[in-house]
C-alpha cells in the first residue's frame, strides 16, 4: 500500500493560486498570516528553496480533512459577498482536485478593496 502525505504549505499554494483564478481577486497576508510567512520564507531561503507562495492562506486540519482560512483583496467593482462565494468554489475544487485532500471549509475575509 502506498500511502502519499500533503503537507500543509502544499495545500495553501494551491489554494493561492485556486484563489487567483478568481476576477480580480489577490491573496494578501492579513495580520495574523504576516508573521508566519516571514519565518517560513526566511527559513526556506536558508536552506535555499524558492517558496510557493502561501501568504494570506491558513491551514488546519481535522483528522484528514483541511479547514482553510483565505485572506484576499478584491476589485471595488465587485459584490464582496458574491467573490467571497466564487473564491470558497474554487479553492474547494481545485484543492480536492490537485492535491486529493478533502476540504471541511473555506473562511474568505476580504482585507481590502482595491480601487
Amino acid at each position: 500500500m502506498i500511502e502519499a502525505v500533503v503537507s500543509a504549505p502544499a495545500v495553501a499554494a494551491v489554494a493561492v493560486h485556486a484563489a487567483e483564478l478568481v476576477p480580480g481577486v489577490r491573496v494578501q497576508p492579513g495580520v495574523a498570516g504576516l508573521v508566519s510567512s516571514v519565518v517560513r520564507v526566511a527559513r526556506q531561503q536558508v536552506k535555499g528553496l524558492q517558496p510557493a507562495p502561501v501568504e494570506g492562506v491558513r491551514v488546519r486540519w481535522e483528522g484528514a480533512v483541511a479547514v482553510l482560512e483565505v485572506d484576499v483583496v478584491i476589485s471595488g467593482l465587485d459584490q464582496a459577498a458574491a467573490v467571497a462565494r466564487a473564491v470558497q468554489r474554487s479553492v474547494r475544487a481545485v484543492v480536492a482536485e490537485l492535491t486529493g485532500v478533502a476540504v471541511g471549509s473555506v473562511a474568505v475575509t476580504v482585507v481590502d478593496v482595491a480601487c
